[in-house]
């Protein structure tokens, strides 16, 4: 149970960068209609690929339009998503840190999977393929895993913690977490987090290819007829204050962040595990002072997977019970792709819109009900319906998982 003298962590600002568009609020839109953005890969190396498909930013999008040139230089692709996103959710907040001190009590905590990857594959293929004897001279700057965290702090001369989070398709989550925990015990009272990754690189998707979980036509979760995961790419940021600190000021309170579980099966490296799964369920129903009965929705992991999609649906019903039949579940990763590190954070855009607009987005592309999935999955259309608590599961390769309980605002 959660200990009452804790600081309450409410989220004021979000922001986005997904395959659904630019901005939060486009992410949201698309999810609701029950817009897929999965389609042809656009890659100069397509041809010598086996995936055909993924889920990408619009090719439109143009870094540019809000990073100084002199700052584009030293960026990587994953570090360009989150700056933009970063923008708009501090846009958002109202929150300005150039007239007091704040920013000395601002934490930024950014979480990645796998960090710079579009500079470490160019390098590399400068390197081992054109034979050069050079790489660009900031090729560490832009590859490092604290790149989007540093960068964001920079730009808005943040001078709180600021770290990145790197667990895998989890680190969102993780990074949310940890920045919730600071606000809660006082390290800091208002936190930048989220995830973001640009892995859609000639490396990363070989490699992918070679563990055969790769989907050939679409993401289609909890359906008989799935045939595996989708990737995709972008960013999801937040501004998380504590609740009096937002209160004073009059901010607009989108959510309040009101729980979190943690745990890791130590049991496979890529096999997931139910009872891992439930125990964060649980932990973060009990950090929240929830039942689950308060609960009306779960955005799951849901990757579309043979293994995740059953463990999922047993997890839910180990943690919930009976309640597990009377569950809004689904799946957004049908539309956006799986954004590895990035995932929990365009996912927390879902709840926060489902707890928002009393509208819960759909599972995509769920035509064949699988006996073994035998949850409410909202398929195929958003349903209207009040949202007084919901979940956003995370589990990632390593046995690692991280669960948000989010309320509507107060």
């Amino acid at each position: 149970m959660r200990n009452p003298t804790m600081r309450r962590v409410a989220i004021t600002g979000m922001g986005a960068i997904s395959p659904l568009g630019v901005g939060a609020e486009a992410l949201w839109q698309g999810l609701r209609e029950g817009r897929s953005a999965i389609g042809p890969l656009r890659h100069p190396d397509a041809g010598r690929l086996r995936v055909k498909i993924a889920a990408q930013v619009p090719a439109n999008f143009d870094p540019a339009a809000q990073i100084d040139e002199r700052t584009l230089p030293l960026l990587d692709r994953t570090s360009e998503f989150a700056l933009h996103a970063a923008r708009e959710a501090i846009t958002q907040s109202g929150l300005d840190f150039s007239r007091n001190e704040l920013g000395l009590r601002t934490a930024v905590i950014v979480g990645t999977g796998v960090g710079g990857e579009t500079t470490q594959d160019e390098q590399s293929r400068r390197l081992y393929a054109d034979n050069a004897t050079r790489v660009h001279p900031l090729s560490i700057v832009r590859l490092m895993t604290n790149a989007s965290a540093s960068q964001i702090s920079i730009a808005w001369g943040l001078r709180g913690p600021t770290f990145a989070v790197a667990s895998a398709c989890a680190s969102a989550n993780h990074a949310i977490i940890q920045a919730a925990q600071m606000i809660r015990y006082g390290l800091a009272d208002v936190a930048i987090a989220g995830g973001t990754e640009a892995c859609l690189t000639y490396g990363a998707l070989r490699a992918w290819e070679a563990m055969r979980v790769l989907a050939d036509d679409t993401c289609r979760p909890f359906s008989a007829n799935r045939h595996g995961l989708v990737l995709g790419e972008g960013a999801g940021i937040f501004v998380l204050e504590s609740m009096e600190h937002a209160q004073a000021r009059g901010a607009v309170i989108l959510a309040e962040l009101a729980g979190t579980g943690m745990t890791a099966d130590a049991t496979d490296i890529v096999m997931p595990s139910a009872t891992g799964a439930a125990a964060a369920m649980t932990q973060a129903l009990a950090d929240a002072g929830l039942t689950a009965q308060d609960v009306d929705y779960i955005n799951a992991h849901g990757t579309g997977t043979q293994a995740n999609d059953v463990t999922e649906t047993k997890a839910i019903r180990l943690a919930f019970g009976a309640h597990a039949d009377r569950l809004a579940v689904s799946s957004t990763k049908s539309m956006h792709g799986h954004a590895l590190g990035a995932s929990g954070a365009l996912e927390l855009v879902a709840v926060v819109g489902a707890l928002r607009d009393s509208a819960v987005p759909p599972t995509a592309n769920l035509d064949q009900p699988d006996p073994a999935c035998d949850l409410d999955y909202v398929p195929n259309v958003a349903r209207d319906m009040p949202v007084r608590a919901a979940l956003s599961n995370s589990f990632a390769f390593g046995g690692l998982n991280a669960v948000l309980a989010l309320k509507r605002a107060p």
